[in-house]
């Protein structure tokens, strides 16, 4: 077969391949990953995660992921996450981008380098508005019959649609209806997809939260998540 043949089939078969986009860092229980073509696998501290998993928490899992950018992603238990898609090379800061999506559950975000220096090229889907970011950390927590076990600081169960928070900077929240900005120590709640996202009191509004070993910065683990076990396929 001739050289060049070989070299374009090389290419080729290297284009379909995902880019590892980013690692657990922590972890408290299971963590399973969904990839197109792959049986779902469980995740360990030091897996690698790539562009296009769907990763999804079982009770009482907290995941952390720091992405190649150094943005971090704190996923709650039960959630579904979808890394839509992700590029980062620092020295074509331009064509980087960051598309993540909240399909269920809850998280909280940390951003990076893209969001430092491109904040448009970030948003973060969700059922009822997309995020987008102005340098910041904030919490997004999504119910659907589904928070029975949170409650906002007067004891009250959130209801159902997007519960949003914002400790510094500020984000956008977008969906049919309009644009709300929500700044540092703002609370949103946005029911429907049709619905104009709205500010709520601090009373009423429902913070993410994360127990300290997922906080704290060395990697740590319960159970599934030492750094010596491989990932396990689930048949």
């Amino acid at each position: 077969m001739p050289l060049l043949l070989l070299i374009l089939l090389g290419l080729s078969s290297m284009s379909g391949w995902a880019k590892e986009v980013g690692k657990v860092t922590h972890l408290s229980g299971l963590l399973n990953v969904e990839r197109a073509g792959a049986a779902t696998k469980i995740l360990s501290v030091q897996s690698v995660v790539l562009e296009g998993d769907l990763l999804r928490t079982e009770e009482d899992t907290y995941a952390r992921i720091k992405f190649n950018d150094n943005s971090e992603v704190v996923l709650r238990p039960e959630t579904s996450f979808k890394i839509n898609e992700m590029r980062f090379q620092e020295a074509t800061g331009a064509a980087n981008k960051s598309d993540m999506e909240l399909i269920k559950g809850g998280m909280r975000a940390v951003t990076g380098l893209i969001g430092k220096n491109n904040p448009d090229a970030v948003k973060v889907g969700t059922p009822t508005a997309t995020i987008g970011i102005r340098g910041t950390h904030f919490g997004l927590l999504f119910c659907q019959d589904s928070c029975a076990n949170v409650a906002n600081p007067n004891g009250v169960v959130p209801e159902n649609g997007l519960h949003a928070d914002v400790v510094s900077g500020a984000i956008s929240v977008t969906n049919a209806a309009g644009t709300l900005e929500l700044s540092a120590g703002q609370f949103g709640y946005v029911p429907t997809p049709n619905a104009m996202p709205q500010v709520v009191p601090p009373s009423q509004g429902v913070q993410v939260t994360m127990p300290p070993a997922i906080r704290q910065n060395e990697a740590s683990s319960t159970g599934i998540g030492k750094g010596k076990e491989s990932q396990c396929a689930i048949q």
